[in-house]
Protein backbone atom coordinates (compact mmCIF):
# COMPACT_ATOMS: atom_id res chain seq x y z
CA UNK A 1 0.00 0.00 0.00
CA UNK A 2 1.32 3.42 -0.90
CA UNK A 3 0.43 6.47 1.16
CA UNK A 4 0.93 10.12 0.35
CA UNK A 5 3.30 12.02 2.69
CA UNK A 6 3.80 15.76 2.90
CA UNK A 7 7.24 17.02 3.92
CA UNK A 8 8.49 20.52 4.59
CA UNK A 9 12.01 20.96 3.27
CA UNK A 10 14.30 23.80 2.30
CA UNK A 11 13.69 24.86 -1.33
CA UNK A 12 17.35 24.47 -2.32
CA UNK A 13 17.47 20.95 -0.86
CA UNK A 14 14.40 20.00 -2.89
CA UNK A 15 15.86 21.39 -6.11
CA UNK A 16 19.20 19.59 -5.60
CA UNK A 17 17.36 16.37 -4.77
CA UNK A 18 15.24 16.67 -7.93
CA UNK A 19 18.35 17.14 -10.05
CA UNK A 20 20.09 14.21 -8.36
CA UNK A 21 17.06 11.94 -8.82
CA UNK A 22 16.77 12.93 -12.49
CA UNK A 23 20.47 12.20 -13.06
CA UNK A 24 20.02 8.80 -11.40
CA UNK A 25 16.90 8.16 -13.51
CA UNK A 26 14.67 7.49 -10.51
CA UNK A 27 11.76 9.40 -9.09
CA UNK A 28 12.29 11.64 -6.10
CA UNK A 29 9.68 9.59 -4.23
CA UNK A 30 11.56 6.34 -4.94
CA UNK A 31 14.84 7.91 -3.88
CA UNK A 32 13.40 9.09 -0.57
CA UNK A 33 11.65 5.77 -0.01
CA UNK A 34 14.92 3.89 -0.59
CA UNK A 35 16.78 6.18 1.77
CA UNK A 36 14.20 5.88 4.55
CA UNK A 37 14.02 2.13 4.03
CA UNK A 38 17.79 1.79 4.35
CA UNK A 39 17.77 3.86 7.55
CA UNK A 40 14.97 1.96 9.21
CA UNK A 41 15.59 -1.58 7.98
CA UNK A 42 16.67 -3.96 10.70
CA UNK A 43 20.26 -5.02 10.39
CA UNK A 44 20.87 -8.74 9.93
CA UNK A 45 23.17 -9.74 12.78
CA UNK A 46 26.04 -7.34 13.31
CA UNK A 47 26.76 -7.07 9.62
CA UNK A 48 27.02 -3.35 8.80
CA UNK A 49 27.10 -3.66 5.02
CA UNK A 50 23.71 -4.47 3.59
CA UNK A 51 22.29 -4.27 0.12
CA UNK A 52 20.51 -0.96 -0.39
CA UNK A 53 16.89 -1.07 -1.53
CA UNK A 54 17.84 0.45 -4.89
CA UNK A 55 20.46 -2.23 -5.56
CA UNK A 56 18.06 -4.90 -4.37
CA UNK A 57 15.42 -3.63 -6.81
CA UNK A 58 17.95 -3.99 -9.65
CA UNK A 59 18.86 -7.56 -8.75
CA UNK A 60 17.88 -10.04 -11.43
CA UNK A 61 17.55 -7.40 -14.17
CA UNK A 62 20.15 -9.14 -16.35
CA UNK A 63 19.56 -12.75 -17.33
CA UNK A 64 22.77 -14.55 -18.27
CA UNK A 65 23.23 -18.16 -19.33
CA UNK A 66 24.19 -20.49 -16.49
CA UNK A 67 27.52 -21.26 -18.21
CA UNK A 68 28.45 -17.56 -18.60
CA UNK A 69 32.08 -17.02 -17.56
CA UNK A 70 32.36 -13.37 -16.54
CA UNK A 71 36.10 -13.67 -15.81
CA UNK A 72 36.76 -14.91 -19.32
CA UNK A 73 34.57 -12.18 -20.82
CA UNK A 74 36.34 -9.52 -18.77
CA UNK A 75 39.74 -10.87 -19.82
CA UNK A 76 38.67 -10.73 -23.47
CA UNK A 77 37.42 -7.17 -22.97
CA UNK A 78 40.71 -6.04 -21.42
CA UNK A 79 42.75 -7.79 -24.10
CA UNK A 80 40.79 -6.00 -26.80
CA UNK A 81 40.94 -2.67 -25.00
CA UNK A 82 44.71 -2.68 -24.57
CA UNK A 83 45.74 -4.07 -27.96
Amino acid sequence: METKLTLRLNDSVIERAKIYAKNQRISLSKMIESYLDSLTREKVGNHKSTITPLVESLSGVINLPSDFDYKNEYTDYLTEKYK
